[in-house]
């Protein structure tokens, strides 16, 4: 038997997972930043 009813999900999850979204855009920018700057992927190792 299926069940139809639209599943829950507390909103402490959606902002939890909408920040931690963020915080991954915020983490690429930071990176593609630093290849453009430096020229190196991870700045310090050759």
């Amino acid at each position: 038997m299926k069940n139809n009813e639209p599943k829950l999900v507390e909103k402490e999850k959606i902002i939890a997972e909408k920040l931690n979204g963020r915080f991954a855009m915020l983490g690429f920018i930071a990176l593609v930043g630093a290849y453009l700057t430096t020229g190196q992927i991870i700045p310090g190792f050759i």
